[in-house]
């Protein structure tokens, strides 16, 4: 039987967690733990790197990137890692565990940092 939607973007969300779990194994390497944490910081980003309101590209990061993303990071992890991610994050979703209010506040200073870069670089530019 073909997943449904609905059944792949909960397999996504578990995936994602997973891979949170997976990049802070001291068993994976560093460019791989570099990989798999901005693909994570991505996808559970409330800021798009394309907003959702523009026409066919806005929620084309979320049907293509994104699970691009967490395919190349998968292959750069070793399986026995990420079998035992994908069993604990598993168990998290049971226990209603994975909601991190520290990770969600981290992710939107790194965005309003980023911004607050940009807006100065900006202004240089004009200043010039």
């Amino acid at each position: 039987m073909k997943p449904t939607w609905k059944q792949r973007a909960r397999q996504l969300k578990t995936e994602t967690h997973a891979l949170y779990i997976a990049y802070r194994d001291p068993r994976v390497s560093w460019p791989a733990r570099l990989f798999a944490a901005l693909v994570v910081g991505y996808a559970l980003s409330p800021i798009d790197l394309i907003p959702d309101f523009v026409p066919v590209l806005g929620y084309l990061d979320d049907l293509l990137l994104v699970p691009l993303g967490i395919a190349l990071a998968l292959k750069m992890i070793p399986p026995a890692v990420m079998a035992e991610s994908r069993d604990k994050a598993r168990q998290a979703a049971a226990e209603g565990k994975p909601v991190s209010r520290t990770a969600a506040v981290v992710i939107v200073a790194i965005w309003l940092l980023l911004a607050a870069m940009a807006i100065v670089l900006v202004a240089d530019l004009f200043r010039s």
